[in-house]
């Protein structure tokens, strides 16, 4: 299961996993024609696919993805938790609401769809759990507050998760840079920000599809943050 397999990263994830084999859960929010899409694109690789949505800006009833995938394809071995919002704010004008509303999207969500995940995991098969978070958790953004502090929340849960959850589900992150550029960007501004990077390039979608994969097929891995950043962490 990918949430947020709809559009962008999301997408590419859900399709890397159908392409490898596996029958793809697509979690949308509000975008229902781009989850139909993926999902078609799915089928097409000859897998089972099915789409659902669930609110995962409300943690309570977030778990409930887990329990429609498993009644649509049965149960759920790999969850990638990708959803998330990118609000624009910084620690001067940030607002309760709009502070509540991205941990509960971006952080608590992930969370509590993982335990939910874990506990509804039959005992005699193995699990395992991507997120997804940001590169820049170690090198803020000025003007993303609440989403960075969310993301460094995921970071911190990925290894916690992996210690309790072990042996029987591995959990393991993505940690991206400048995959995808934002809607509002221009070309300009995108190669504008990616001439900073070592690798000077935007990375797309393949190199995250790849490492997620790396991290669902290697069964002694756990814990561990992968950078996908074009070595944006080391300028």
């Amino acid at each position: 299961m990918v949430t947020g397999a709809g559009v962008r990263v999301g997408r590419a994830i859900a399709l890397g996993l159908a392409e490898a084999g596996a029958d793809v859960f697509v979690h949308y929010g509000r975008s229902r024609d781009a989850a139909e899409e993926t999902a078609s694109a799915a089928e097409a690789m000859g897998v089972r696919t099915a789409i659902g949505s669930v609110d995962l800006s409300d943690p309570e009833i977030a778990p409930e993805v887990i329990a429609l995938a498993e009644s649509a394809l049965g149960p759920v071995s790999l969850l990638v938790n990708s959803a998330s919002g990118f609000p624009v704010d910084t620690i001067e004008d940030v607002e309760r609401d709009g502070w509540q509303r991205t941990l509960d999207l971006t952080l608590s969500s992930p969370v509590f769809v993982t335990k939910a995940f874990a506990e509804r995991l039959p005992e005699d098969l193995d699990g395992a759990v991507v997120n997804v978070t940001d590169a820049k958790t170690t090198a803020p953004y000025r003007k993303h507050f609440s989403y960075i502090v969310a993301r460094g929340g995921i970071d911190t849960f990925t290894a916690a998760a992996a210690v309790f959850l072990a042996p029987q589900i591995r959990v393991n992150a993505v940690a991206l840079g400048l995959i995808l550029p934002r809607a509002t960007q221009d070309r300009v501004f995108e190669e504008r920000l990616a001439a900073r990077l070592p690798l000077a390039r935007v990375g797309g979608t393949q190199p995250v599809v790849d490492t997620v994969l790396f991290l669902m097929r290697n069964d002694f891995i756990t814990g561990e943050i992968v950078r996908v950043d074009g070595g944006g962490h080391l300028k």
